[in-house]
């Protein structure tokens, strides 16, 4: 099927006009918006036409209440094999100058922000691919960015500012080394984000960290409420609005794996208060998927686990319906939890429908995490019933076409010294 863009030719004089009644400079709209300075001068000039994506980015930094984003639609779409997405995906991200600086190279403001861009362009892939097929590509980030710290010269602030995105970009490696299931890898990648974080002194971030090291002591069997109390009680007094949200929503599901529904409610109930919040303070980029959308999904799983399966099936399959196949890690994990909350409903034709749902979506999907929750889910479904015979056949068959990619071996990266000026 072809892919044919259409944008309003009204899309450029517009973004201008806006841009300028914010006093927003281009530069100023680079990291929001995901693009640089020379590609927005020329989508306001009409050299270049903005995507779909892009249009949208502009819309949320100038904050047009969607009128920008409406002036550019897709009216068809392409299905990109996910092989040849990630091929592309590649190529379209590879960080040029890092690679050639020698070392004594003095390094300032502006290759701070590039490599802060790059992060971001990265870390959109984890929506599409799992942690398998993304994890050399961001581990490579981080072995960059701490060959820099380590052997080129920079002021303390700029050294500070690097050692937040080495953070950024080893808990973005550490992440899908935990969702490829290499523990080891992302133990590494999580340690060293929170030394970096923490010699930046950015509190924000050493909370993110925190949470992460709570999410694999999850996956591991332990309980993960003191890394969560920790991680919210370090951003406290310094977080943006959506990152307190999205440490209350965690901190919401370590209770929910304890059982806890009075604190699980409670941390939902702030999370939600804070996304509600009004506020013009610039938020950081690795907070960018935490919206409404993702507290309900938070939601629905936290009462799934909890076993409050008439909450958790209002919550999830209210979110579910729309949510975007193009998700499919995702949305097969959170399918995984609706077939639980089906389950302890005695609904067991509705189960095993949503588990072949979350197999399909999970197929080509480079993340253990799914088929851990599917295999989870298996072990609940019992009885002989023609439902349960055909789920069992396809998840045996599904099974046998997996397969698990090792943990990779490449020399991972020694954790910088804090930076000093130089």
């Amino acid at each position: 099927m072809s892919r044919r863009r259409v944008v309003d030719p009204r899309f450029g004089p517009r973004m201008r006009e806006l841009r300028e009644d914010r006093g927003f400079s281009l530069r100023s709209l680079e990291r929001p918006t995901l693009s640089s300075k020379s590609k927005l001068h020329k989508i306001e000039t009409g050299a270049t036409t903005p995507n779909v994506e892009t249009a949208k980015l502009i819309d949320d930094a100038l904050r047009a209440g969607g009128e920008l984003a409406a002036m550019v639609r897709q009216e068809s779409t392409t299905v990109l094999p996910r092989r040849e997405f990630l091929g592309v995906a590649t190529t379209a991200v590879a960080v040029p100058m890092i690679a050639d600086l020698a070392g004594g190279s003095r390094v300032g403001a502006e290759m701070v922000e590039h490599l802060l861009l790059n992060t971001a362009r990265l870390r959109r892939l984890d929506d599409f691919l799992g942690g398998a097929d993304t994890y050399s590509m961001f581990a490579a980030e981080v072995h960059a960015t701490a060959r820099l710290l380590q052997s080129c010269t920079y002021q303390e602030s700029v050294g500070r500012r690097l050692l937040a995105v080495l953070a950024e970009q080893a808990q973005l490696a550490g992440w899908a080394a935990f969702d490829a299931g290499w523990q080891a890898e992302a133990h590494h990648m999580f340690a060293m984000s929170l030394q970096a974080a923490r010699d930046a002194g950015d509190p924000p971030l050493v909370g993110n960290a925190m949470a992460f090291v709570g999410y694999q002591g999850l996956m591991l069997g332990r309980s993960a409420v003191t890394e969560l109390t920790n991680a919210t009680e370090t951003a406290k007094g310094h977080a943006t609005r959506t990152v307190r949200a999205m440490l209350h929503c965690r901190r919401a599901w370590a209770h929910a794996n304890e059982g806890l529904a009075g604190e699980t409610q409670r941390h939902l109930d702030i999370a939600q208060a804070a996304l509600r919040e009004s506020s013009d303070r610039p938020e950081p980029d690795w907070v960018y998927w935490v919206d409404e959308l993702e507290h309900e999904i938070m939601t629905g799983r936290c009462w799934a686990a909890l076993r409050r399966p008439m909450r958790a099936i209002a919550a999830l399959e209210k979110v579910l319906r729309d949510y975007e196949d193009t998700h499919g890690r995702d949305k097969a994990l959170y399918l995984s939890f609706l077939a639980d909350a089906y389950l302890d409903a005695n609904e067991l034709e509705q189960a095993c429908a949503v588990a072949s749902r979350a197999i399909d979506l999970s197929a080509s999907v480079g993340s253990i995490r799914p088929r851990m929750r599917i295999e989870s889910v298996m072990r609940r479904v019992n009885g002989s019933a023609q439902c349960v015979r055909e789920l069992r056949a396809k998840v045996q068959q599904w099974l046998s076409l997996r397969q698990l990619s090792p943990a990779p071996s490449p020399d991972t990266p020694a954790i910088p010294q804090q930076a000093t000026r130089r």
